[in-house]
C-alpha cells in the first residue's frame, strides 16, 4: 500500500533572514512532526511544510521560534 503525501501547508512569515531563521523553523516544526518537509525561502518569506500537522500547529510551532506568522 503505497504512503499518501500529506497537505502542503504555506505560511506567510515576517522576521526570518539568514541560515540560523531556517535551521530554527525547520526545526520547530519537525520536532512536533519528524517526518515533516520543511521548505524556507527567506527572500519571499514563506514557510512550506508538508506535513500531518494543522496548520494552526505549524503557526504555533514557528511563533513560538520567534517569528510573526502573517497568513
Amino acid at each position: 500500500m503505497e504512503k499518501s503525501t500529506p497537505p502542503t501547508i504555506t505560511l506567510k512569515v515576517e522576521g526570518m533572514s539568514c541560515g540560523h531563521c531556517v535551521k530554527a523553523v525547520t526545526a520547530a516544526i519537525q520536532a512536533k512532526d519528524p517526518e515533516a518537509k520543511v521548505v524556507v525561502d527567506l527572500q519571499d518569506g514563506t514557510v512550506k511544510a508538508e506535513t500531518i500537522l494543522p496548520r494552526h500547529t505549524v503557526s504555533v510551532a514557528v511563533e513560538e521560534e520567534g517569528y510573526a506568522v502573517k497568513g
